[in-house]
């Protein structure tokens, strides 16, 4: 049966609390409230296939999946849309961030491959304390399909990156210690649009949740744009509505707040 709107997570720092590395019960609770009148969609920067996402996937048994910033699309196990980065592009980043020493890459399926990554080891160390990737040679991304990439690293090496290569939009995590890295024209916004048509609903139907800048696009999208008490400034400034932070039930009294439960 239809359902009348759909309902859109960002992952990090909006379901799943960094402080605790766990998705709040209350935010499942609310994510179960919601499933009989919502499409459940988490739209994130990860690609909730990879290794270390696939247990999120899980737990929160999405409907759809807007990954990689809009480049991947999948509504159950089929893919609906993918967009891979222009090769010569890649190539020309790949070579100006490994000369300034810029841990830059993605992670495929098990593995990361990464330019530097001993800068990206450090920036793990000190966001959360281990570093558990599974680095692999990075330039053979360049014979890869590649539909985004990450910078791990502080913000003046994403700056000055995104002044070198206009193409490319860095957004900044909400810890403003690294970005995801997109063409210009790629976002989650565009992905929720991709949706909005697959299931005949119109963006003014659909609420989106986030917390960092890659966010920025579909919670002005949406017809209902909600930012997490502990979200970036900017985002704060643009959404329609700010809830609680992730760690203090920020969903929950969100849809509550809303009257989103029946």
């Amino acid at each position: 049966m239809p359902k009348k709107r759909i309902a859109s997570f960002d992952v990090d720092q909006t379901l799943l609390d960094h402080a605790t590395y766990r998705i709040p019960d209350s935010a499942l609770k609310a994510l179960d409230e919601l499933r009989d009148d919502c499409y459940i969609v988490l739209s994130t920067g990860r690609d909730m296939d990879n290794y270390y996402s696939k247990q999120y996937r899980d737990a929160v048994q999405p409907d759809a999946v807007i990954h990689l910033n809009g480049t991947k699309i999948t509504v159950g196990d089929e893919l609906i849309y993918e967009h891979e980065m222009d090769k010569t592009l890649l190539k020309n980043i790949f070579e100006y961030a490994d000369q300034a020493g810029y841990g830059l890459g993605v992670t495929i399926g098990d593995e990361d491959y990464y330019l530097h990554p001993e800068a990206v080891k450090e920036m793990d160390l000190a966001r959360w304390g281990r570093c558990e990737r599974r680095f692999k040679d990075p330039w053979v991304l360049l014979e890869k399909g590649v539909r985004t990439l990450a910078y791990v690293g502080r913000e003046e090496g994403a700056m000055d990156m995104e002044k070198h290569f206009p193409e490319l939009k860095f957004l900044m995590f909400a810890g403003r210690m690294g970005a995801d890295v997109v063409e210009r024209e790629a976002s989650k916004a565009q992905g929720l649009l991709r949706l909005c048509q697959y299931y005949g609903l119109s963006a003014q139907d659909a609420v989106a949740f986030g917390d960092s800048m890659n966010d920025f696009e579909i919670l002005q999208t949406a017809g209902l744009g909600i930012a997490m008490g502990n979200a970036m400034d900017e985002l704060k400034q643009v959404a329609d509505y700010v809830t609680a932070p992730v760690g203090e039930d920020g969903i929950w009294k969100a849809c509550e707040h809303f009257h989103f439960f029946r």
